[in-house]
Parts: C-alpha cells; structure tokens; sequence
C-alpha cells in the first residue's frame, strides 16, 4: 500500500456525486447540522484516496470482476466504491450500506 510519495488523483463520477447530493438530502430532513456533517466526513475521505488509493477493502460481488472495485466505508452507514488504475481512482459510487445496493452499481 506503499504509493512512494506519488499523489494520485481523485475523479468522482457525475452518478457518484448525484448520490452523494441524494445522501445528504436525505439526512438533512433530521438535521442540517448532520447532514454538513456527513458531506464533509464523505468528502474528506475521497480526498485521503489521493495519498491512500488502497484503503479499503475489495469489494467481493459476485456479479463484479474480482479485485476491480474497492470500498470505503464512511460513518459505518456510507460505502464509497472506487477502482485504482495508474494514477488515478474513479470514485464511481456512493451507497448507503442500509440500502440493498447491487443494483446501483450498475
């Protein structure tokens, strides 16, 4: 997990930020204050996948390609799903664990 120092560069899907706006919306019914919150815990972890690319686990479906995909778990409830090519991570989704998520991800 060792990335030499290099910074890598973090792309966040238009289908990723949408949910991520969906997410934040949905907390903000209870409270503004936690759904700020949650916008910048999300935030921040994306931006530590510049200096990180591998945190996470890989994420085992067995309707994905092994070992393409990892996933991020942020405040125990979200999951940021992210794939690491070059020097570059493509965040392509942003779930609430809760939710039965397969078919987001498609």
């Amino acid at each position: 997990m060792n990335n030499d120092g290099i910074k890598y560069q973090v792309i966040v899907s238009e289908r990723a930020a949408e949910l991520l706006v969906s997410h934040i919306r949905f907390v903000a019914r209870v409270s503004q204050q936690a759904a700020e919150d949650l916008r910048k815990k999300i935030i921040e972890s994306a931006k530590m996948l510049e200096e990180l690319p591998e945190r996470g686990s890989w994420l085992i479906d067995p309707n994905l390609p092994r070992n393409k995909y990892r996933k991020l778990v942020v405040e125990s409830r979200y999951m940021l799903i992210c794939q690491v090519k070059d020097c570059m991570v493509y965040v392509d989704s942003i779930i609430d664990c809760r939710r039965d998520y397969p078919w987001i991800i498609y």
